[in-house]
């Protein structure tokens, strides 16, 4: 008997809380949505088995979770921890990433600055909650919507909120088509949302091959702590547009971006241990996430409205909304919410130059607070 009551105490169901299922259950919801919803997919589902691997109940002692030195999961982990798989996403991102929208109109650079407002007004809120400095900063990225640069940051300033933010930027991510279109609904007008714009100019392929080292170059100038994402933005971007390096950008924007997918988002899905994840800094953190990536709409769309008075070629204010950083979400999102006021409005490319921009305004916002704090 005392061997079959050893052999029970290092089961799951022995060691199975109530923590656990509640976890698990959200792993399970978060793999529905992903599959059924078509929901950020990529990201969602790997997260989602994550959490419900990380929320699997074994005897203490036993090395098996992310948090347990000497584990595989926390080998892989160590990526995420670390601060090596967003870079090597950024990577793959600029390999992918054609700037020609934004190079066409330098001015929607403004709006992707506009749409990080959310970012510095949730880490004022985050201060005013009682989150220390360094955490306020982490969360506050969340409103750039860029799940890469949310997970570097807070590695870098409070690594012991990864996982609840992590979590919140992607599940953000994941909604925008949600979120936005309210907000997009309630502040501009429907003779704003059927605006017109002129096609982009085409870009000569010099200015492709000098605006990755241009921005590269600037970015670092200003924020220096943004160098590690932006230069490997930007190093993606020119592996893409010199023509001479084919082969690694495929790779960059291919095999190695899927693998580094993969491993940072099932390793943030098993970080959310139920004793880690389910505390009221998490609760915390999500109606701050939220709250940011709505500001961060709103700053976009009303900046372009603002931009409107001054322009004699007016600008569609929903593109604003693209200056977060959920790349290609939001510019998709603006693209078929113009549809519905004009079928013959074709936004998508407009909003894109927004959306691009919104990518290396977080990621220097984010240079800005390791700036700071570190």
């Amino acid at each position: 008997m005392d061997v079959v009551s050893d052999i029970l105490k290092i089961t799951g169901f022995y060691n199975l809380e109530f923590g656990n299922i509640l976890m698990i259950l959200i792993g399970c919801a978060a793999i529905y949505l992903a599959i059924v919803k078509k929901y950020e997919p990529l990201l969602l589902l790997p997260i989602g088995f994550g959490i419900i691997v990380g929320n699997m109940p074994y005897p203490e002692g036993l090395p098996i979770g992310v948090y347990d030195k000497g584990s595989v999961f926390n080998q892989i982990y160590q990526g995420v921890r670390s601060g090596i798989f967003p870079p090597l996403i950024f990577l793959g991102i600029g390999a992918l990433t054609d700037f020609s929208t934004l190079i066409s109109s330098p001015k929607s650079l403004l709006l992707g600055a506009a749409a990080q407002l959310g970012i510095f007004a949730t880490y004022l809120g985050a201060l005013l909650l009682g989150f220390s400095n360094f955490e306020a900063a982490s969360i506050g990225i969340i409103g750039g919507a860029d799940g890469p640069t949310s997970i570097f940051l807070s590695s870098q300033l409070a690594p012991h909120l990864l996982g609840p933010i992590a979590i919140a930027a992607y599940s953000y991510m994941a909604l925008v088509p949600v979120i936005q279109p309210p907000l997009m609904k309630l502040l501009t007008t429907e003779k704003e949302r059927k605006i017109r714009m002129a096609q982009p100019r085409k870009v000569s392929k010099r200015e492709k091959i000098l605006f990755p080292i241009i921005v590269m170059i600037v970015s670092a100038l200003i924020a220096p702590g943004s160098l590690t994402l932006i230069g490997m933005l930007m190093l993606g971007n020119l592996l893409k547009e010199s023509g001479v390096t084919d082969r690694l950008a495929r790779t960059a924007g291919s095999a190695l971006l899927d693998t580094c997918t993969i491993l940072l988002a099932f390793s943030v899905g098993a970080s959310t241990k139920a004793s880690v994840f389910l505390t009221a800094k998490s609760l915390a953190i999500f109606f701050l996430g939220l709250f940011s990536f709505m500001v961060a709409t709103a700053g976009g769309l009303l900046f372009a409205k603002f931009m409107n008075l001054f322009l004699k070629q007016k600008i569609n204010p929903l593109i604003g909304a693209a200056g977060v950083s959920a790349v290609p979400d939001s510019a998709r999102v603006v693209e078929h919410f113009g549809l519905k006021y004009d079928k013959e409005n074709h936004l998508l490319m407009h909003a894109m130059a927004p959306n691009v921009a919104g990518v290396i305004g977080s990621a220097i916002a984010a240079g800005v607070f390791i700036g700071i704090f570190r």
